[in-house]
Order: structure tokens, then sequence, then C-alpha cells
């Protein structure tokens, strides 16, 4: 990126990864692989690409689409891109993903303000020993932002945009939850399920940035549904969401940024 210093970094999850082709005045783009910290990524709905330039008067950088935990890589390497965006001058991050929905109150198509999360995964993306990353004990009491939080709200109010609040669970993958799982899920406290978001928003957090996070609810969970899981489903229904997330995107991007 040279001497462009974004202010607002944008994780696009499944599906989401147009906004960074047709909302964005395009200065670069560079493929994930061109990092040897890095790779390529393996999962449809995903490009692995760095796209930056602005939207508005907002300097802006774009994750189009990210690497996961279960493509094998390990917890360093889906969360580097994080750190090169810390490195990079960015100060907020906002972290959008594709998610089952758990709270009956979420359907297919509606999009989540993520208030927490839980960390199902089994593994913290801080352990070990590295360098200069930044506190090793991170507090976590307030993992998502909540003066940007209280921006997103106010901003999806005054648009007539169904912006649902809620807790974000977070799985390996790459098999969907079973319906058990669901259940011990939902008793926890989690709205909604996923296979991302929470080791970034934990390395986001140890780097110091503000966080914010939007789920894209692509399906009911299992046992929820009345059709088996695929991603095929994932894809779908965050391309037929796709317009209005473009159209609250481009409008809250200069918002958090304060332009």
């Amino acid at each position: 990126m040279g001497d462009f210093r974004p202010q607002v970094g944008l994780v696009l999850g499944s599906g989401l990864g147009e906004f960074a082709d047709q909302h964005i005045q395009v200065i670069g783009r560079i493929p994930y692989s061109q990092f040897a910290a890095l790779a390529s990524t393996t999962v449809p709905g995903h490009t692995g690409c760095f796209v930056w330039g602005m939207v508005g008067e907002t300097p802006i950088v774009c994750m189009q689409g990210r690497l996961h935990f279960y493509e094998g890589h390990s917890m360093a390497t889906i969360t580097e891109p994080i750190r090169m965006l810390h490195q990079a001058g960015l100060k907020i991050l906002v972290l959008t993903n594709a998610a089952g929905g758990i709270r009956s109150d979420l359907q297919a198509g509606d999009f989540m303000l993520l208030e927490d999360h839980i960390n199902w995964m089994g593994f913290n993306p801080l352990i070990g020993l590295r360098q200069s990353a930044g506190n090793r004990f991170p507090d976590m009491t307030e993992v998502y932002d909540s003066q940007l939080r209280e921006l997103a709200l106010g901003l999806a109010e005054s648009m007539e945009f169904n912006l649902q609040r809620g807790v974000y669970l977070a799985t390996t993958g790459p098999s969907f939850e079973t319906p058990a799982e669901i259940r011990a899920f939902a008793s926890l406290g989690a709205d909604a399920v996923g296979m991302s978001t929470v080791p970034e928003a934990i390395v986001a957090r140890q780097c110091g940035l503000r966080v914010l996070g939007i789920s894209c609810i692509t399906n009911a969970a299992a046992g929820l549904a009345q059709h088996i899981l695929s991603h095929q489903d994932v894809e779908e229904t965050a391309t037929r969401v796709r317009p209005q997330f473009n159209r609250f995107m481009s409008s809250l991007v200069p918002v958090l940024a304060g332009d």
C-alpha cells in the first residue's frame, strides 16, 4: 500500500466481497499469496485479496475474503493480515461474516451486530511467544467497541436497515454443527454461529484496534432448518442481500471514520 494510510479496515466474509469491487474507488490490490506469511484462499466466495482505495473521502482497505483455520492454516497465518493492517496505521476494523442463526427471530437474510463472542474453537491466536506482538494478556471485556456499535445502530435506524444484535459463537468447522451442539450453544447464550472472526477480533484487540462485527445470517442453524445445510446456501443468501449490505456499508464507513 506504500504511503496509503487507511482509516477503516473491512474484512468481507463469504459472498460479500463484491463491495470492494463496486463500492470503492480502487487505488490498488494485491493477492494474499504474494506475501510469504500468508496463503491463497480455498473457499468459494473468498477471493483472497487486499483492496485499498476510497469510499467518498475515507481511505479504506478491504480484505476480500479471509483465511480460515479449517483450511489447515495456523492461527498465526489467519490473523497475520490483521497485524499487517495494524502496521499500516489502521485504527478501526470492521469484521463481517456469514453465520447460522440460533435465536428464533433471526432469519436468513438478516444482519446481526456483534455485541460479544464465544470462542469455541479450542485455541487462542495469542498462544505462543511472539516478540513485539502487543499485550500478551489483553482485556476482552469489550471486544466490540460500544461507541462504534452505537454509530452503526443509529445509522441503521436512520436508513431503515434491519440490524439485529447478538452474541456470535465461533467453531473450527468445516463441518456444520449438530442439532445437539446448537442446543448447547443456545444454552450458553449464543445467538449465531460461524467459523471465523473470533481469532481476528482477539488479535485486533491485542493490537489496540477498535473493532466492529457484523454477521450476515445466511441460514438457520442445524436442527432449526427445514433442509440439509450447505455452503451453497450461504453463498445464495449472501448474494441475495448484497445490495442492502453494500448500501449500508457505503454509508457506515465514513460515519465510523468521523468524516
